[in-house]
């Protein structure tokens, strides 16, 4: 099944490594046949993981992107993936779970898809205790 991508103007996607930005026009691609791909929009820069699932996402994006560096990242992915389990309450440690059953899968794209609301979680706890600190401080 072909896997049809509508990019906005001037928009980056990565498929197989290669880095791919849109002309100022809208443009509608057909992908027929299996490849790695990801949006610009869901890439992390490496200085943005500095949290413990930013890390793993970041993790996972680098075997995503790069297929020689795979094998060695996998049980490190896995391993972070299951240090992350007993922070989360189970309703969203149900989000950790399933990205390690993609990465077990190399579907490196849906694990990074799953981890997209733990990341939102993590940050409003880490704005929260932020808040916390600072009233702390202000004692």
């Amino acid at each position: 099944m072909a896997l049809r991508l509508t990019l906005k103007p001037n928009e980056k996607i990565v498929i197989n490594g290669c880095v791919i930005r849109n002309a100022d026009r809208r443009q509608l691609l057909t992908i027929e046949n299996h490849a790695d791909i990801v949006r610009g929009v869901d890439l992390l820069d490496e200085d943005e993981a500095g949290s413990p699932v930013k890390t793993v996402y970041y993790f996972i994006q680098t075997a995503l992107l790069n297929p020689k560096v795979r094998d060695d990242l996998v049980p490190v992915i896995q391993k972070d993936l299951a240090a992350l389990v007993p922070i989360f309450h189970e309703e969203i440690g149900g989000h950790i779970f399933e990205a390690a059953s993609h990465v077990s899968c190399a579907d490196f794209y849906k694990a990074m898809r799953a981890l997209r609301p733990l990341i939102k979680y993590e940050a409003r706890l880490l704005d929260m205790l932020k808040g916390k600190e600072a009233a702390t401080a202000a004692e």
